[in-house]
């Protein structure tokens, strides 16, 4: 498959960092994703009270609704701003707590206690640290993961699964020689071949 120039293509940390400094955040949506509530009884398939992953989360208002149909919500974020403005934007108090298995990184958890942000690299985290899922809602994660890194990525995404997990995943289709990314374009035969 052809995904142009974008191979190569590498944005570093600093530089996610710096697009929530300067509010470069065209990838947020205030209203949550129209995909989510298209799909939601596909991603629930009938189960209630479910644990769901949310990574590279950035301040995805669909955490609190999902949160607040009765969910346990993980997401792990980079931004530290990114996950202070989810909380402050929903009023939500919580608290702020060293994850000792990682240098560096913090874990925000509201008090109501079924929203836990890690700040951190997702690459850091694993099942013995957050547990397993049994929904994923990776709406702007795959497609901004570096393409070199796409393997590791899909990797640790089946390490923290139950098996009858649901795994709802949402990529753009562009022609990759026109745009550099991200997001980047994920042909639907690597997907395949990233998860099986």
């Amino acid at each position: 498959s052809d995904v142009g120039s974008q191979k190569e293509r590498v944005v570093t940390e600093e530089e996610w960092l710096e697009k929530w400094e300067m509010g470069n955040i065209g990838f947020h949506k205030e209203q949550g994703h129209p995909l989510l509530q298209k799909y939601l009884d596909v991603l629930l398939n009938g189960r209630s009270g479910l644990r769901i992953f949310f990574p590279l989360c950035g301040k995805a208002v669909e955490m609190k609704w999902l949160a607040d149909m009765g969910h346990s919500v993980v997401g792990v974020e980079v931004s530290e701003q990114a996950v202070k403005e989810f909380f402050s934007e929903h009023s939500l108090p919580y608290c702020e707590e060293p994850v000792p298995e990682i240098s560096g990184a913090k874990m925000f958890q509201s008090t109501s206690g079924n929203i836990s942000l890690y700040c951190c690299s997702i690459y850091d985290l694993s099942s013995s640290i957050v547990g397993k899922f049994d929904a994923v809602w990776d709406r702007g994660a795959l497609v901004a993961v570096n393409p070199r890194d796409r393997q590791r990525y899909a990797s640790l995404m089946i390490n923290l699964v139950e098996k009858n997990s649901s795994y709802l995943l949402v990529t753009v289709s562009y022609d990759p020689n026109k745009h550099k990314g991200p997001p980047f374009y994920v042909p639907e035969s690597e997907i395949k071949s990233l998860f099986g």
